[in-house]
């Protein structure tokens, strides 16, 4: 299985703004990865190099033995069905237009995925918690939690080696926050997350490798449990105080 390698990438918005500064990683399959840092910290533009919605300007980003590059269109097929997303509005991220059997059922038919459609949408539904009779329903017909899971069907119908999650849970009430936290633990035994977030207690409780960016530079990395537990950098120790825990 590969990995997703990140080697001293940079990023510029404009030639005065600098976003990310020789940021290194590595998400191994089967060890969930926390990006955390505050709004500006340069967490969701990483999402969106990993995505390969936007360019590295320095440094390197790889998929196993393979640089990603957007211009690519053979290799962007076959790494997106691999690495897949879900955003963090789930108002905003569901075509309205689309029901919820054409949502879940696009990027199997955007990345040819070869197999019955319907047997992937039904089991992909089921999988997050939804039944199959709501093939034909809309998104506005859905609470906030139904649409968030709606997102994550889609994103794991192609059973994806990765799943990317920006800000996946912030936009949710508490009680259906800790609901999809948990349905997002019980996803990762089959596919790795990568879970970008402000928010350290959801972190730790998904996470078991965890990235803190401050202004676009790695203060801190490592396990989890051991950052959690004693953090060195201000930054980490400011953020451990301010964030409210989530329920065990």
């Amino acid at each position: 299985m590969n990995t997703i390698s990140v080697e001293n990438v940079s990023y510029r918005y404009t030639r005065e703004r600098s976003v990310l500064d020789d940021v290194s990683f590595t998400v191994r399959p089967g060890v969930n990865l926390g990006i955390v840092g505050e709004s500006g910290s340069g967490k969701s533009t990483i999402l969106r190099l990993l995505l390969g919605l936007l360019r590295v300007d320095g440094g390197r980003i790889r998929f196993g033995d393979s640089i990603l590059d957007p211009s690519a269109r053979a290799f962007m097929r076959s790494y997106r069905r691999s690495v897949q997303a879900v955003f963090q509005d789930p108002y905003s991220s569901l075509d309205p237009r689309q029901n919820v059997k054409n949502i879940v059922a696009e990027p199997l038919r955007s990345l040819r995925i070869p197999g019955d459609v319907g047997t992937a949408v039904k089991g992909a539904l089921e999988a997050v918690g939804l039944p199959a009779d709501i093939l034909h329903r809309y998104p506005h017909q859905f609470s906030g939690g139904q649409r968030q899971r709606i997102a994550i069907a889609r994103a794991i119908a192609a059973r994806p080696q990765f799943v990317l999650a920006d800000e996946a849970v912030s936009a949710l009430d508490l009680s259906t926050r800790i609901r999809i936290v948990d349905l997002f633990r019980k996803l990762s035994d089959d596919t790795t997350l990568v879970f970008v977030s402000h928010d350290l207690g959801v972190v730790a409780a998904l996470c078991e490798e965890i990235v803190i960016l401050e202004r676009g530079r790695i203060v801190e990395s490592g396990k989890t449990r051991d950052i959690l537990k004693s953090p060195r950098h201000a930054y980490t120790q400011a953020l451990l105080a301010s964030v409210p825990r989530m329920p065990a």
